[in-house]
């Protein structure tokens, strides 16, 4: 009988962070044994922000830098071991994301770049890593993102209720789950999550984050500002779409600030509260009307859902609808993209497809990842 042990490894568009579960995963269902984070410092994520754009000698910096992550990444998998009295041998695979610094599936040649070195990670740990999960799905002509939307088909689906969930991450995206099995699961990225938040908050209070969005709400929403970001291109283009932070970025807000004079920080960290807040809300009604949709219960994961002025935001704007947390199905918010990475680790080595074309645009079900043996 094979194992059914496998790690999950997830560093978002936030980079300030590289989460990992401990899973078991079978046909019918995943749970989680354990799960640990670890916080990356101020000079790896500056560096990770810099590769999102171009830079000088970007590729020792990018390969140097991926070696850098897996080490990181092989030390909390082994604590993790350790903490659990496992083997390494008792683990089947490793899901491991990587860091994406490049997402460009729109460009004349289409790719989207991870970095971190699975052959690093699996010498380190002697587990068996399963990597590059989005070029198989751009090869087939799909975005390669969003890929959580098939396994929140796989662990949240019901024929009871229409659900969709919801991830804020640095970069927000849903799913649609009906419940009729005939009308086809939807995904996609709807715009900033966290990231424009998080940018903001730093350059002017020198913080990670803002915690519980109380520095953005003791601000004011400026009405044409948001008015005008809600007009990008992106917020605009039709499915299926995915983004990422070198869209959405520092420079990008302020492009868009320019244009107005005499702003208040904490006022602009409220609009851009109620700029995920509204492009989420809108892309959930579009799909709403789109399907014929009326009642849905929504979900959210991701580390947005501890953003209470954030949240509170999206329920204003979708006042009869349902706002819950994953835990409610299971899965703690913070470790569903984990969890996803965990099961796509397992679709690989099954031979099974981990895409949705739904979702992504790609012309066929494709299999996931490339195996580096432990």
């Amino acid at each position: 009988m094979t194992n059914d042990l496998y790690f999950g490894v997830m560093s978002g568009t936030s980079a300030d962070a590289i989460d990992i579960v401990l899973a078991r995963v079978n046909d019918r269902e995943l749970s989680i044994v354990d799960s640990g984070s670890t916080a990356l410092s101020e000079t790896i994520r500056h560096d990770i922000k810099t590769l999102c754009s171009q830079s000088d000698n970007e590729i020792e910096k990018s390969v140097s830098l991926g070696v850098t992550l897996s080490l990181i990444t092989g030390n909390l998998i082994t604590q993790l071991l350790e903490k659990n009295n496992l083997s390494p041998s008792l683990i089947r695979a490793i899901g491991y994301h990587g860091q994406t610094i490049r997402h460009r599936p729109n460009a004349r040649q289409p790719f989207s770049v991870q970095i971190g070195c699975p052959s690093t990670l699996a010498f380190k740990t002697k587990i068996t890593t399963i990597s590059d999960f989005r070029m198989a799905d751009i090869a087939a002509g799909g975005q390669g993102a969003p890929l959580v939307p098939a396994f929140h088909q796989y662990a949240f689906q019901t024929k009871t209720e229409n659900r969709f969930i919801v991830n804020i991450g640095g970069i927000a995206n849903l799913t649609l789950l009906p419940s009729d099995e005939q009308t086809p699961i939807i995904g996609f990225d709807t715009g900033p999550g966290n990231t424009l938040l998080d940018e903001w908050i730093n350059l002017h209070k020198g913080m990670p984050f803002d915690h519980n969005g109380e520095w953005a709400s003791s601000g004011k929403i400026i009405p044409e500002l948001l008015t005008s970001i809600m007009k990008d291109d992106y917020i605009c283009q039709p499915l299926p779409k995915s983004t990422g932070r070198e869209h959405f970025n520092l420079d990008w807000l302020m492009q868009h600030t320019a244009a107005f004079q005499a702003l208040k920080p904490e006022d602009i960290q409220r609009t851009l509260i109620e700029f995920t807040a509204l492009s989420i809300a809108t892309g959930i009604a579009q799909v709403q009307q789109t399907h014929r949709i009326s009642q849905a219960h929504i979900f959210l994961c991701g580390g947005g859902i501890n953003n209470t002025t954030l949240v509170n935001a999206l329920q204003n704007h979708l006042p009869e609808t349902s706002i819950s947390s994953t835990q409610a199905l299971g899965i703690h918010p913070q470790l569903v993209e984990c969890a996803a990475f965990a099961w796509l680790a397992r679709q690989t080595l099954e031979s099974k497809p981990g895409n949705l074309p739904s979702v992504t645009g790609a012309t066929q079900e494709r299999i996931l990842g490339g195996i580096y043996f432990g």
